[in-house]
């Protein structure tokens, strides 16, 4: 164990929190210049530890306190951390904090955070190791000078103390003050015992006198007895009649109070009903409001839905009128287009063949008329060309210019087919979408048709839940307040079964509840009223026999009932009695076997482990069938019968029993409560059931409204695909449209194309032909036959191109208007119509209209249901209105019984007051009586028997005659004899007294001895282990040297000390005793050569290395886990501050002790191996780690600095 850190805040000049490096568990070295708070430093170390603070006033703890600039400190704590590896602390940690704080108005101390005392941390130090009786392992600056200038006597006090002496001799005081205490009773007894004496010789002449007195003094007595017991027995047997007239008036009163109370209880009861009547009718009230305004608004929904069905009805009959319509019109225009389409049909092959006649003269015509051009040409060839060459050029020319145009329609030939090519694959590939996309449409319009299908499905079933979790509903109220009602109940027998028993019991009882749910007990089974059950017709037997003992608690062992009881105590908590079952040891009881006799144990249901308990309780009682049976069997069997109307005879022939108020019962009550409590739980677990059915129910029916909403936007979207797919179907057929009219323009692009080619092709031919031939200006007979020929025939031709043009532009006028009206007119008409008819054909209204149906069934089949509620309000209002009624008249007619039963109450009341006047003066007159017996005091045996006989007359004449005999013995002492009597046993009582305390003064005196003999034996002891040390101690620091410890005992008084004064004899000490030892003298040689020398002879550093060498060998004698120095060393040579460095070290390896020290030395600092800097700035001390060269240069400064 050692100091692993401190942490410092507030304490002196340590303003800030400072918490040091982790010491060394070696050698620790602090340095720091003088007012820096070294000093303080060790100060609150040994705030936390010594006793050096223990009492502190306000004004210590001010001191302690940081004073400085800025904010005030108003409190401080040192906080010290231990290394408790070595479980030297008994704390089951391996790092203990002990921290103590100081305030102005406060000193705590805290144990690794808890809050602890004074003197639970000094014992916490004590077994630790930190003795108060040696506190040498803290050596704060000036204890060697002190150690130094001791003399011998004190030296001795010294080792007594670290010798633990202290406790004998505090018990020798203690001793020697009892046997003073002692001495002075026996004085005090010895004087009371010399008056006694005196006063016995005096009361022994008086006793003849008093005996004469005393004899007639009993004859008085005698007498005055007889005459007050007559008047006793008359005032008695007055009582007695009294009391039986007052118990039949009582009787009679109580008859007519018990049947007020019932009376009352009927009232009361009355008025409950009525208010939970009114209550109920309020409640019924509330109730058909709220069903009026449900079946107002069931009503107005339900010809809300029957307005839609009609409005849907006349929907679906206008729905089927336009579909009959529509078809009529299809049926006309599907006519119509097939019609237009065959006579299409019919114009189309007529228009193909004038096209191609056209074409075809179109094409003669080119032809002739490009032939006349070559005619003409040709015939003006001699006169353009001047030879044959220069022509075959021109030709070659114009053939070159000819191919060239050729090629180029050529290309615009292939041109055009790939046009053509691509307008068919486009109409081909549109063709395809077309149809795909009317297989779309079909797909989603029978996928609508089953979604309907399914969300009819998909409502009927959602009606079902709704209807069903209706239902629920409904009982999920009824079972509400049913549990409401069994509550109410159940607190209601709860208040009575509160005022049935005692406040202290109650409060008790449920003090015993809290504690066990508190602390978890199990064997905590409650009292005998919660653990017993039986039939009703036992009830009161059962209550009469057990009494309060029904509010004894069973519990499994004495243990727990103590510990419940040690909480009641603390909490004040009521009062309880307990039946530990472990404690309870009932006999066997044997119960007589008759019909008539039943053993009442037998009758009760409880648990087995609970048999001692009710033993205990029922065990030695019997259940008889009447009064006399359980007479008999009382007598015979020695057992406590009962009868079933609760009329009780113990075993001892006692008789108890009368009128049972049955409505009380505590069993009753608690019946009430254990039978309501399970049926609130079966009707909660049918709640839970319910509710979860619920949660179940709505779950489904989220999830089915879910599923209609997906449908919804599932059906949404498919009609919106459709109508996007019919646009898209629409379109397409446009687009196949325009791509057949480009095509059929891009074919008579083609023939034009191909005819110029042909032309371009045969001016080619007549060219080359012409090239090569001779130059003539004229045409042959056949060209020119042939130019005579072609101009007719072109005229011809061009007249019958006019007339082929005529009736093909009829034709495809004809054809254009067939095909405009069947596309823009017919066909869109056709889809029109069939969109309707499909519309009409669709069961989306049907389905609209059969979901609608059913909600005017649901609707009329609520309102149905809410006339049928409301009637049921109505009517229960009217068995309420008319059972109030009939509990109003009841409730008058009882208030009438009432006032007359309250007639005879008051009447018999005065009758009893009459009575209790005249008992009250017989009861005075017999207290008188008794009183004045009592006053005889104690009489003879004979006095009751000898004057019995005679009258009241004669006895008060004997008594007159006997007071006048004692008038003369009225100076007589009448308490002589008693005097006499209480005097000897007094004087015997303070003899044995006096015997006791002699024996005790030679207890005392004996044990005064031993504790002597302990006290010479632990000096003895602590020298001889000090002066061995001291030896050992002295040679390590001292080379070459020695010394030694003398005792100096009273025989050695005449030799030399240090101070004259202890030269004598020693005086007894006021006990008595005369002390054996004197002193101890320190005799050292520093040389090891010549006499050794006192302390006396001893230069200033030689007496500092004893005083050390003493602090060493008391520290070796009584070693402490650490040490704390204190600038040790400062009076020391330069060699014996080495000595006592290495001395340190070598302590602080071999022991594994740990030093804490203080020096502006460097010898200890070489040894160290942990050096500690405190710095002081504006009045505020720092502790910081520094290293060992900073430190001697410190120490070096320090000493130039001193020495300049």
């Amino acid at each position: 164990m050692y100091i692993k850190k401190i942490i410092i805040e507030g304490f002196k000049s340590y303003k800030e929190e400072i918490s040091t490096d982790p010491f060394s568990p070696k050698v620790n070295v602090v340095v720091g210049a003088n007012g820096s708070g070294k000093s303080n430093f060790f100060h609150a170390i040994r705030f936390v530890l010594s006793d050096l603070f223990q009492t502190l006033r306000m004004e210590d703890r001010h001191t302690l306190l940081h004073e400085g600039a800025g904010h005030q400190v108003v409190s401080a704590f040192v906080e010290i951390v231990f290394d408790n590896s070595d479980n030297r602390i008994p704390v089951d940690r391996e790092e203990v904090r002990l921290r103590r704080t100081v305030a102005l108005k406060k000193d705590e101390y805290f144990l690794d955070g808890r809050h602890v005392n004074k003197t639970e941390v000094l014992n916490l130090l004590e077994s630790a190791g930190f003795s108060r009786s040696n506190p040498y392992y803290v050596v704060q600056q000036g204890k060697i000078a002190t150690l130094t200038l001791m003399k011998d006597a004190e030296r001795l006090d010294l080792l007594k103390e670290i010798g633990g002496t202290r406790v004998y001799e505090e018990r020798r005081s203690e001793s020697l003050k009892i046997m003073q205490e002692t001495a002075n009773k026996r004085k005090q007894i010895d004087q009371v015992v010399q008056y006694l004496e005196a006063r016995l010789q005096e009361l022994d002449a008086e006793k003849e006198e008093l005996r004469e007195y005393q004899k007639l003094d009993k004859q008085r007595r005698a007498l005055e007895y007889t005459v007050l017991d007559h008047e006793l027995n008359e005032a008695r047997n007055a009582l007695t009649r009294m009391e039986e007239d007052r118990r039949i008036i009582s009787e009679k009163r109580t008859l007519a109070e018990n049947k007020i109370e019932e009376i009352r209880l009927k009232v009361k009861e009355s008025d409950k009903e009525v208010k939970s009547a009114t209550k109920v009718m309020n409640e019924l009230r509330e109730k058909r409001d709220g069903v009026e305004r449900k079946k107002n608004e069931a009503l107005k929904g339900h010809a809300q839905i029957e307005f839609d069905l009609r409005d849907l009805m006349e929907k679906i009959g206008n729905e089927d009128r336009q579909k009959q319509d529509a078809i009529g019109k299809l049926h006309k225009l599907k006519e119509e287009i097939r019609q237009s389409r065959e006579e299409l049909n019919s114009i189309q092959p007529s228009h193909q063949a004038k096209v191609a006649e056209e074409e075809e003269i179109t094409k003669n015509i080119m032809d002739r008329e490009k032939q006349l051009s070559i005619l003409y040409q040709k015939q003006g060839r001699a006169t353009q060309f001047a030879s044959k060459a220069a022509r075959d050029k021109w030709l070659q020319k114009e053939i070159d210019d000819l191919e060239r145009v050729l090629s180029s329609n050529k290309n615009q030939e292939a041109k055009v087919l790939d046009e053509i090519q691509n307008l068919r694959d486009e109409e081909h590939n549109l063709e395809m979408q077309i149809e795909e996309k009317k297989t779309e449409a079909n797909r989603l319009q029978s996928l609508i048709g089953s979604d309907k299908s399914n969300y009819a499905t998909l409502r009927k079933e959602r009606d079902e839940l709704q209807d069903k979790r209706k239902k629920l509903w409904k009982e999920e109220t009824e079972l509400a307040n049913e549990i409401d009602r069994l509550k109410s109940e159940i607190v209601k027998a709860q208040k009575s079964l509160d005022h049935a028993m005692p406040g202290d019991t109650r409060r008790g009882l449920n003090s015993v509840n809290r504690i066990a749910q508190r602390r978890r007990m199990k064997g905590v089974f409650g009292p005998i009223l919660e653990l017993i059950d039986c039939e009703e017709k036992f009830f009161t037997s059962v209550e009469v026999t057990a009494g309060n003992s029904l509010f004894h608690v069973v519990v499994d062992n004495d243990d727990t009932s103590t510990q419940i009881i040690r909480d009641l105590t603390a909490e004040k908590g009521g009062r309880v009695t307990f039946i530990p079952l472990n404690k309870v040891k009932v006999p066997d009881i044997n119960y007589p076997q008759s019909p008539d006799v039943v053993p009442l144990l037998k009758k009760l249901k409880f648990r087995s482990e609970y048999n001692p308990a009710f033993k205990q309780v029922f065990g030695r009682t019997v259940i008889c069938r009447d009064l006399d049976t359980a007479t008999r069997v009382a007598k015979t069997n020695g057992l406590d019968c009962i009868t079933l109307e609760g009329d009780q005879v113990s075993k001892k022939g006692g008789m108890t029993g009368g009128y049972y108020d049955y409505r009380r019962s505590k069993l009753k009550f608690v019946k009430i409560i254990r039978e309501n409590k399970t049926l609130i739980q079966e009707k909660t677990e049918q709640l839970e059931e319910i509710g979860n059915e619920l949660k179940g129910i709505d779950s489904e029916i989220t999830k089915l409204v879910t599923r209609q909403q997906q449908m919804d936007a599932d059906k949404d979207h498919e009609r919106t695909e459709l109508e996007q797919i019919k646009s898209d179907i629409a379109n397409m057929i446009k687009q196949k449209l325009s791509y057949t009219k480009s095509l059929e323009k891009k074919q008579k692009t083609l023939t034009n194309i191909r005819n110029q080619i042909e032309q371009i092709r045969a001016g080619i031919s007549m060219k080359q032909a012409e090239m090569g031939t001779d130059l003539i200006d004229q045409l042959t007979p056949e060209e020119k036959h042939l130019l005579s020929r072609l101009n007719p025939e072109i005229t011809e031709l061009k007249e019958m191109l006019l007339q082929c043009k005529t009736r093909r532009i009829d034709i495809e006028t004809r054809k254009e208007e067939l095909e405009t009206n069947l596309s823009t007119n017919l066909v869109r008409r056709q889809q029109e119509l069939e969109a309707i008819i499909e519309t009409a054909d669709s069961k989306t209204l049907q389905h609209e209209l059969n979901s609608k149906r059913q909600e005017v069934h649901e609707s009329k089949r609520t309102v149905d249901e809410l006339i049928y509620e409301l009637k049921q309000c109505t009517d229960e209002m009217d068995k309420l209105a008319r059972k109030t009624e009939t509990t109003k008249r009841s409730k008058e007619k009882l208030k009438e019984e009432e006032m007359k039963l309250e007639q005879i109450g008051r009447d018999a009341a005065r009758e009893l007051e009459q009575l209790m006047d005249n008992r009250t003066g017989h009861l005075s007159k017999q207290e008188d009586c008794m009183k004045k017996i009592r006053d005889l005091g104690s009489l003879p045996s004979d006095a009751f028997e000898t004057y019995k006989r005679k009258n009241k007359k004669q006895l008060t004449q004997m008594l007159y005659k006997c007071n006048e005999d004692l008038k003369k013995f009225s100076h007589v002492n009448k308490k002589a004899l008693d005097q006499y009597v209480s005097f000897l046993e007094q004087r015997e009582q303070l003899q044995n007294r006096r015997k006791e305390l002699d024996a005790g003064d030679e207890k005392i005196k004996e044990l005064i001895a031993v504790l002597d003999q302990r006290k010479d034996e632990s000096i003895e002891r602590t020298f001889k282990g000090v002066a061995k040390h001291f030896r050992e101690v002295f040679r390590e620091l001292v080379q070459g040297g020695h010394g030694h410890l003398v005792m100096m005992k009273k025989k050695d008084g005449d030799a030399d000390d240090d101070n004259d004064d202890e030269d004598g004899a020693h005086e007894p000490d006021p006990e008595g005793r005369i002390e054996k030892y004197i002193g101890v003298k320190v005799k050292v040689s520093f040389t090891g050569r010549g006499e050794t020398q006192s302390m006396k002879q001893l230069s200033g550093g030689q007496k500092t290395v004893v005083a050390l060498t003493l602090i060493f060998a008391i520290q070796r004698c009584d070693p402490a886990p650490f040490y704390l120095f204190d600038e040790i060393d400062a009076a020391l040579d330069p060699q014996y501050r080495t000595a006592v460095g290495n001395m340190i070290r070598r302590l602080a390896d071999m022991a594994n002790t740990q030093f804490i020290a203080t020096t502006f030395r460097p010898e200890l600092v070489k040894v160290s191996d942990k050096i500690y800097g405190v710095t002081h700035k504006n009045r505020v001390s720092h502790v910081n780690v520094i290293s060992k060269d900073e430190a001697l240069d410190f120490i070096e400064r320090d000493q130039t600095h001193n020495a300049e």
